[in-house]
């Protein structure tokens, strides 16, 4: 049976979005910069076209859920509910570092997923055990790891790496075409039964969101 993905990401660093047909790449668009919101419905139908598929003839949609920024997950994950329920196809939620995992070069390396938080501290997985995702400070970070050989892959890995013992580093954003062959490893059926069963999707947020109300508070939200 045919399976057409599209997928997309906009949790990180602007945006992805690819569609798959049966493995193989129809299309993939990158942007950079700040515009996720303003960009990514058009982007996504600049790649169905570029593509040539119809959106009826989707099978899945995946989307990373996190963790990321704020206002990228949630446009992400907003865009990919409404797809998904307009069209009555499953959705896939993949975490961002899952994703930045399947995309490590690791050799015998342990493999760390690392995403700046803007906080002073980094959004991580390891490629161990089950790669649940963590907050840590660069120091935390380092204990975790107790000085071993690894691989950090992430949009700033070059600026973590060379604070660790013995790592390596992989400059790389959430690829959407890994995303959709982590979603179809999964099994469309799959994501059909979690959707009707779990409900759709949700953000993977590792601590709550700052935001800034009207009158110029900053407070912390869940």
């Amino acid at each position: 049976m045919t399976e057409v993905v599209l997928a997309f990401d906009c949790a990180v660093q602007g945006l992805g979005v690819a569609v798959v047909r049966d493995g193989v790449t129809l299309a993939l668009r990158r942007e950079e910069g700040r515009e996720q919101a303003a960009r990514l419905v058009s982007a996504i139908a600049e790649a169905m076209q570029e593509a040539g598929v119809e959106k009826r003839a989707l099978s899945l949609i995946a989307v990373t859920t996190g963790p990321g920024s704020f206002t990228g997950v949630r446009v992400g994950l907003a865009t990919a509910r409404g797809l998904a329920v307009a069209l009555g196809i499953p959705l896939a939620g993949i975490a961002t570092t899952a994703c930045l995992l399947a995309q490590a070069e690791m050799g015998n390396r342990i493999g760390v997923a690392a995403i700046d938080s803007h906080l002073g501290d980094w959004f991580c997985a390891l490629r161990a055990g089950d790669a649940v995702p963590f907050v840590a400070s660069t120091e935390g970070l380092a204990a975790r790891l107790a000085g071993k050989p690894c691989h950090v892959v992430g949009p700033e890995a070059d600026r973590l790496a060379p604070l660790l013992p013995d790592a390596r580093a992989q400059v790389a954003l959430p690829d959407p075409v890994v995303l959709a062959r982590l979603a179809v490893e999964a099994g469309v059926e799959e994501w059909r039964v979690r959707n009707r069963t779990e409900g759709l999707p949700r953000p993977l947020y590792l601590r709550g969101v700052n935001i800034t109300t009207p009158d110029g508070v900053r407070r912390t939200v869940d």
